[in-house]
């Protein structure tokens, strides 16, 4: 420590005033932020490998001299272990988006526009910043190849595959990694030199006061493949992109793409992408078996069934993978007991189908706006109600007494205003603006956390009925949203049935 303060002195001419120690990425270096008496700060770091420190040493200055939006060095040691950096401020892509990943995929438009920003960012880096590089600095390796792929590929098989004990060929499973291999790196519309991140995921963008991207964290980049990025970016297991917003951002990449260079077809681009989007989960999940069923760390375990619903997806889908053996594999895995709860999130084209095309839609088989009193012996059935306080609390008919009521009137209401007037909280148009305004995400981050913890302990105690109630003045516009959205988080994080009734709206829908 005392050595980085020393560079620090050198740099500036006088010891820092403050120093503290901020949050580090999955690698080994340490991070402060280090304030003179004036409040302006820079990152100092501390490494372990002088390669490693090299490699983003010298990436950050050659992307500098490109004008690429990456941080400055400012001064380094001469072992390079040690340096300091610009500070791009607290606020990174995760943060900011993160009442979108935790509202199960519910985007904003204002967090769209921010992972729209980056990704149309992203082709900049990967070919601007690739001419004139020399790849020989970069860490560990230089260039994306098979021997790199089959690596990744192992690391799969012995990490998570081996420990789910799924009995396979070792030989037709090696034969078909060898070949996954051989296409990853053959690409007949090759683009040419371009610099692969790999390590491409929203923790690794910070954002400033303008809401524009800066990366970090590429240190373990290398010549490769452009799909590898855009696929480890998109089918992040945690962010839970829906179906149409991904397809949304695979869209603003392409057409970003086209200003730096002749992109392949539109049908090529999308197959090479989907082989990428395989190879990347089956990376990860090797990832997380080793830190999770491995080091046994907690995070990481319950990261898995997420990438397997990825998985799930991409078996369904019709990308064209010529790998019969490990395709039954997969299919065999995603099949596992153990993985079969998350299966009950139907595979969404759009991230909110439940039933139909519009998920808010009342059903015929659903009945009128009423709930029978539901038996007493079986697994736990949630009631969530939308209504207007000025015609009372529902009535709980199992006698349990109601549960939970929430008021939303203390949120915005756009019945307020003459558009949404005749709409109702399941109208787009609605949800817009409630989620624009973000009082109602305040409101309901709290609810959820309360609803998951008593969920959660009414299945350990096997009981049968709960009922959450949303009231609001006219039961038309914020409890017909919160209701919506709760009974939603709780069927997609417990894959257990739930009962909506907007009952000012006459709308009942089940989700089993």
């Amino acid at each position: 420590m005392q050595k980085l303060i020393d560079l620090y002195k050198q740099w500036k001419g006088a010891e820092p005033a403050n120093v503290q120690q901020i949050p580090g990425g999955g690698s080994n270096r340490t991070y402060f932020r280090m304030t003179d008496h004036e409040g302006q700060s820079v990152i100092g770091v501390i490494g372990t490998s002088r390669d490693e420190d090299h490699a983003f040493i010298y990436l950050t200055e050659h992307f500098n001299r490109r004008q690429l939006p990456v941080p400055k060095i400012l001064a380094a040691s001469d072992d390079q272990l040690r340096y300091l950096q610009t500070d791009l401020g607290s606020m990174s892509l995760f943060d900011a988006i993160r009442g979108g990943r935790e509202a199960g995929g519910r985007y904003t438009l204002k967090e769209q526009e921010l992972l729209k920003r980056t990704i149309r960012e992203l082709p900049n880096v990967q070919l601007r910043g690739a001419i004139g590089l020399d790849f020989s600095n970069c860490y560990p390796q230089a260039e994306f190849d098979v021997d790199s792929v089959l690596f990744d590929l192992n690391y799969f098989k012995y990490c998570f595959l081996k420990a789910t004990e799924i009995d396979f060929h070792e030989l037709k499973l090696e034969a078909d990694f060898r070949l996954f291999a051989k296409d990853l790196t053959n690409d007949t519309y090759a683009i040419g030199d371009s610099f692969l991140y790999r390590d491409f995921q929203a923790r690794n963008v910070m954002l400033n006061h303008e809401g524009r991207p800066f990366f970090i964290d590429y240190q373990g980049g290398r010549k490769g493949p452009l799909y590898y990025d855009l696929a480890s970016f998109l089918w992040q297991a945690s962010a839970r992109y829906p179906h149409k917003l991904r397809r949304e951002l695979v869209y603003e990449y392409y057409n970003s793409l086209k200003q730096y260079t002749e992109v392949p077809p539109v049908r090529h681009f999308v197959n090479r992408l989907s082989l990428f989007v395989l190879f990347r989960t089956l990376q990860v999940l090797g990832a997380y078996g080793f830190r999770g069923y491995f080091e046994q760390k907690k995070h990481f375990i319950e990261s898995i069934p997420p990438a397997i619903q990825n998985l799930r997806e991409l078996l369904a889908s019709s990308s064209p993978f010529h790998y019969p053996y490990l395709m039954d594999i997969l299919r065999q895995l995603t099949e596992l007991p153990q993985y079969q709860q998350i299966e009950a999130i139907a595979s969404r084209a759009d991230g909110y189908k439940i039933t139909d095309l519009n998920p808010y839609k009342a059903h015929p088989q659903d009945g009128p706006a009423t709930f029978s009193k539901y038996d007493a012996q079986g697994p736990l059935v949630v009631k969530v109600f939308s209504f207007s306080y000025r015609k009372g609390i529902p009535e709980d008919e199992s006698g349990n007494g109601g549960g939970y009521v929430f008021d939303c009137r203390s949120t915005h209401n756009p019945g307020r205003y003459e558009p949404y007037k005749q709409l109702t909280g399941l109208d787009e148009p609605v949800i817009r603006f409630l989620e624009d305004d973000g009082e109602i995400l305040t409101f309901l981050d709290s609810i959820y956390k309360l609803a998951d913890a008593h969920v959660r302990r009414y299945i350990q105690r096997g009981f049968t009925s709960l009922m959450f109630s949303f009231g609001c003045t006219g039961g038309q516009h914020r409890s017909v949203y919160s209701a919506q959205h709760l009974a939603e988080h709780i069927h997609e994080k417990f894959g257990i049935e739930v009962r909506i009734c907007h009952r000012e709206q006459n709308i009942t829908q089940t989700l089993k």
